[in-house]
């Protein structure tokens, strides 16, 4: 069978018969509603030619141009009353459409979270959930349903995870410290909760009673060594002279550098406990030291009557232990975890070395923020030798800080000089106070 082309055809016609005759349908069509709609309505019908009597009479010729303006008018008024209604119904239509877009999304959402536990057995698949309310639905959650806290980086590592939960119901749990923390610094924090007992420390020795405490060795039989190279604290601390890195490498050591630190401040990146505190005019009662290493901050704040929190990790060595073995308040939390306070909360935030250049710079303006959220209006923040590179403070940094909000009531910047001039390493120490309107 031939094709079109086969036929012969004038040059200038390129669409077929048919098509034409729909165009020239709907141009028809679309005139005389036009027509209909324009010269229609409650006012009656423009007369275009008035009878002939009347034709060279220019009263009665200017009288029907008038009403005929009026309804021109009148039909005008009402297009734009239909162009609003299609401009109301648009805007409602692009709504239905966008909220039927994230009804799907979250639905999707949804099925692949609970695909994703329907693959999981045993301990771990009930300390997901969800578990049913005993009492039903209750307004306060919005459900009737209680899901436990689990990080969602968590499914990322599920093989890891089911390890994690692979214990005895009522056992002991195993001796898997280590394994644990790196989970959570793989983002999979917090953890699930775990029906097991965690290892006691054989020949438990009750810690030193308070105060003597702040500044004691605790017992090595006070904590378990398992997940540590040194199997004692004389180890820790003379960690500081052996070669290698640690962190927070002579912090154990409480007869040393710890034994002085902030007493005493020189005017340039040290800063002294005691004008930190004068320079607030009001109370400083409670805070949190960010990455404190074994809570030495915390001690010398509690001599004052301050509550301090100390964040910290296990990194090869028992720190959150040593912590709550001098009297003071512990937490077990990265860097990188949302800090679990309400906000306009805390007088005072601390860090030292833990905020630097290290973390990625989303991120640490992220954590910025958030100790900004929890600090009470007039808070203090004592960020404390921050170190970064000399290319990176006036151009990265800088401006982030001033981005955050805070006001300055110190700031010291200066060269560290450790590694040589060349590195061009720098030290900022500043004592920042959120505004209080």
């Amino acid at each position: 069978m031939g094709s079109m082309d086969d036929y012969p055809r004038k040059p200038s016609q390129s669409q077929s018969p048919m098509r034409s005759k729909l165009k020239i349908l709907l141009l028809l069509v679309s005139t005389n509603l036009l027509s209909i709609y324009l010269f229609s309505g409650s006012s009656g019908r423009i007369n275009w030619l008035p009878p002939a009597a009347h034709l060279w009479d220019s009263d009665v010729l200017l009288r029907e141009l008038n009403e005929t303006q009026g309804l021109l008018s009148a039909s005008q008024a009402e297009v734009v009353l239909l162009s609003r209604r299609l401009s109301t119904t648009n805007t409602l239509l692009e709504t239905l459409l966008t909220d039927i877009g994230k009804a799907r999304r979250d639905e999707a959402a949804e099925q692949d979270l609970e695909g994703w536990a329907h693959q999981l057995t045993g301990e771990l698949k009930l300390a997901v959930g969800p578990h049913k309310l005993p009492l039903g639905y209750t307004p306060n959650l919005g459900s009737d349903e209680l899901y436990p806290t689990l990080g969602t980086a968590c499914r990322r590592y599920q093989e890891e995870l089911t390890q994690y939960m692979s214990y005895e119901v009522g056992g002991e749990c195993p001796s898997d410290e280590a394994f644990a923390q790196r989970l959570m610094l793989k983002g999979c924090e917090p953890l699930p909760r775990r029906r097991c007992h965690p290892k006691s420390p054989v020949g438990y020795v009750e810690p030193t009673p308070f105060p003597e405490s702040l500044w004691s060795i605790p017992p090595d039989a006070s904590i378990t060594w398992n997940a540590y190279t040194c199997k004692n604290y004389a180890c820790l601390v003379h960690r500081k002279m052996e070669k290698g890195t640690y962190d927070c490498k002579d912090c154990f050591d409480l007869s040393g550098r710890e034994k002085d630190r902030w007493l005493y401040g020189d005017g340039e990146l040290d800063y002294g406990i005691d004008e930190v505190l004068a320079a607030k005019h009001g109370s400083v009662r409670i805070g949190l030291d960010i990455g404190g290493g074994t809570g030495s901050f915390a001690a010398r704040m509690r001599e004052r009557n301050v509550t301090i929190v100390t964040s910290s990790m296990n990194f090869d060595g028992p720190f959150n232990n040593f912590i709550a073995s001098r009297g003071l308040l512990p937490l077990h939390i990265s860097v990188a975890h949302r800090l679990p306070f309400f906000d306009n909360t805390l007088d005072i935030v601390h860090s030292m070395h833990v905020l630097s250049n290290w973390i990625p710079d989303a991120m640490l303006e992220f954590a910025l923020f958030d100790i900004y959220r929890v600090l009470r209006p007039g808070g203090l923040f004592w960020l404390d030798h921050f170190f970064c590179l000399g290319t990176q403070l006036n151009a990265t940094y800088v401006p982030m800080f001033e981005r955050i909000g805070f006001k300055k009531l110190r700031w010291s910047a200066g060269r560290k000089l450790d590694r040589g001039l060349e590195k061009n390493e720098w030290y900022l120490s500043a004592l920042l106070e959120k505004p209080t309107t």
